[in-house]
């Protein structure tokens, strides 16, 4: 497995749309097979964005502060996430609105994904370089290790705060 950061990151987002894709294929009435998929789409993206948040993001923001904007409105779309899972992780896929809801992250985490790939990445890419990226790849392997699975845990919910208060 490659330690590159960027490549790190472009295999959970192709992980996290087979986990969309799979949702979206479920079927109307399928509460059970939607229910598995949110739970595991919960712990793909809790993982995901507290690698993101504190690993690459603070790297790229101290060493490249021409794409400091493009971090903050990085943290931001997590932020959205962040609440999005979280509402959900305490839903039933019974509720009215648990489908809704879903859709609603399914879109703006596909709409963050897309940015990242097509526009920042090559950008960071481009300004760090691959001996760079390798080393920020490790640390982000290291991160991945110790990463909450579930909103609701301490070092997750330390990341939504944290988010919002800064």
């Amino acid at each position: 497995m490659s330690s590159d950061a960027i490549v790190i990151l472009r295999n959970d987002h192709k992980e996290i749309r087979k986990l969309f894709r799979a949702f979206r294929g479920a079927g109307e009435n399928a509460e059970k097979e939607k229910g598995e998929i949110v739970g595991r789409i919960i712990e793909a993206l809790t993982v995901h964005t507290y690698i993101e948040n504190e690993g690459m993001y603070p790297r790229v923001r101290d060493l490249v502060p021409e794409l400091e904007d493009d971090v903050l409105e990085s943290y931001e779309e997590h932020h959205v996430a962040d609440v999005l899972v979280t509402e959900l992780a305490a839903m039933s896929p019974s509720d009215e609105r648990f489908d809704a809801k879903t859709t609603v992250l399914i879109e703006n985490v596909e709409h963050h994904i897309q940015e990242e790939e097509d526009e920042w990445f090559p950008q960071v890419r481009e300004h760090l370089g691959r001996k760079k990226l390798q080393e920020i790849g490790a640390g982000l392997l290291e991160l991945k290790e110790k990463a909450p699975t579930s909103p609701v845990q301490p070092s997750a919910l330390k990341k939504a705060v944290d988010a919002v208060l800064d």
